[in-house]
């Protein structure tokens, strides 16, 4: 059963609307609020949470309803209410679905999934137990151990909501692991897929009919045990409602599960540029310009819209996105940045202020269908115009042969391949002599920019199909680093 529902609404929920939600629960139910009010919750009589819910969103952005929930939105601007039932508490559960369809009832809009949010009547909660702290001390997470905390997400794509972002923040300050539960029906946004890192404890935890549980980026069945989900020492996992099971440990080594290896042939591709920027410190810095630069150039117009969570849910502005990283300096900020819905887009950002200056941290993607090719031709011009106003450090540029929709599925996808990598014209001068110029590759670079102090452009083979292009990659980094 899902444990989030989501009220789309045409008109703010004001507070009579959202405490006649709360009050769905009945009249022994209390109301505490978390975050100096940014989440409140429905609490039992001894308080502690059935239903958390987070202060309502503004969406100014088209199609991030239909991305992230297969959901019809309002027409924008919208607001997005989420609301968070205690896991395994089938009655907290219903209680959030009875505040979805009242907020949508009162104040115009839907309710998501429609089929957690069909009555309007109270629940009956009497002798109702809950998850018992810490777990429930913090909404996104379910199962808390001494090594990770788990989340179960049911939902289409999980996706870095506020929810999930606070839950990345606290496990990272607590030094645990991070683990997401999902059906198999579900995949991952990018920004998850990029924050879960390469940490041994944090996975994305796939249930499975036929293994259990595996692992949707790698494929290695899991077993529940020592308090955390490991590599299984057979195929057949356990359940994460018996912490004490272990697997077999006669199997020599963890297996991968049947419904990873099942690989599609996809005739759709991605292109992805990772580059960083580094600015000088300046007070009339504004930032975003660079990736609004390389958006323009290959799709020909800006990005739609951006925020420090999913859903993305501001219009794209350089000015109110340089002033949340101002006021949140000199901690570092992340964003999600998106496209248009006729054109899948994705990127994230993230700034920080170092000795050199002000950083920016990019990757970008954009997704393309068979019947349409990726504007290789524009890669070069966008590399220009990045080390030219935008004092780019460097890029790599790769495609890959994956969804057109960007979103990440529990099964293999081949690795990108690079198609070129560009050296900032800081970068150049920087090495002794024509090292940055004359390289071992079959193919010169291209210089971008004034003759006198230019960036470089390497092109590398690019096929989704050969592998190889990495060898090139490699001879010319150690190249380029003088190894």
């Amino acid at each position: 059963m899902t444990k989030d529902v989501i009220a789309l609404t045409e008109r703010m929920p004001d507070p009579l609307s959202v405490l006649a939600g709360l009050l769905s629960g009945g009249p022994d139910k209390l109301v505490g609020a978390l975050g100096d009010g940014a989440v409140v919750q429905l609490c039992d009589e001894q308080g502690r949470p059935l239903v958390s819910v987070e202060a309502p969103l503004l969406v100014e952005v088209e199609g991030e309803a239909e991305r992230l929930l297969g959901a019809t939105a309002p027409p924008v601007p919208y607001w997005w209410t989420e609301a968070r039932a205690t896991t395994g508490v089938e009655e907290a559960e219903r209680l959030a679905g009875t505040f979805a369809a009242r907020l949508a009832t009162l104040v115009g809009g839907s309710a998501w999934p429609p089929e957690a949010a069909r009555s309007l009547a109270v629940v009956e909660t009497e002798g109702v137990s809950v998850a018992p702290a810490p777990a429930a001390a913090q909404p996104a997470v379910d199962v808390l151990t001494d090594k990770v905390a788990v989340v179960i997400q049911d939902r289409p794509v999980v996706a870095m909501t506020a929810w999930l972002s606070d839950a990345f923040r606290a496990t990272a300050e607590a030094g645990l692991g991070l683990q997401i539960v999902s059906p198999p029906g579900s995949t991952l946004s990018p920004t998850v897929r990029d924050s879960l890192g390469s940490g041994w404890r944090s996975r994305w935890v796939v249930r499975d009919e036929r293994d259990g549980y595996y692992d949707g980026r790698t494929g290695a069945v899991l077993a529940w045990q020592d308090g955390m989900f490991a590599p299984a020492a057979t195929s057949t996992a356990t359940s994460i409602d018996s912490p004490d099971a272990t697997a077999d440990s006669a199997a020599p080594q963890p297996s991968l599960a049947a419904s990873f290896k099942e690989v599609a042939e996809f005739r759709e591709r991605q292109l992805a540029l990772t580059f960083r920027c580094v600015h000088p410190a300046d007070d009339r810095l504004v930032l975003g310009g660079a990736l609004e630069s390389v958006w323009r150039e290959l799709t020909g117009e800006p990005p739609a819209g951006w925020g420090t969570a999913e859903p993305a849910n501001l219009s794209w502005s350089l000015r109110r996105l340089t002033d949340v990283a101002y006021e949140r300096a000199p901690e570092p900020t992340w964003f999600v940045v998106v496209g248009r819905p006729d054109r899948p887009g994705l990127a994230t950002a993230r700034v920080k202020r170092t000795k050199a200056g002000v950083e920016e941290e990019i990757t970008l993607a954009f997704g393309y269908g068979a019947d349409e090719e990726p504007p290789l031709e524009t890669l070069p011009g966008a590399a220009e115009v990045l080390a030219t106003r935008h004092h780019l450090q460097s890029m790599l540029i790769q495609i890959r042969k994956a969804r057109r929709d960007l979103a990440v599925p529990p099964r293999f996808e081949g690795p990108g391949v690079p198609l070129a990598f560009v050296l900032g014209a800081e970068e150049v001068r920087e090495l002794p002599g024509d090292r940055a110029r004359r390289t071992p590759l079959d193919r010169p670079p291209v210089p971008l920019g004034p003759k006198t102090r230019p960036a470089l452009y390497y092109p590398l083979p690019g096929d989704p199909a050969d592998l190889s292009g990495w060898r090139d990659f490699e001879r010319l980094m150690r190249h380029l680093k003088g190894a």
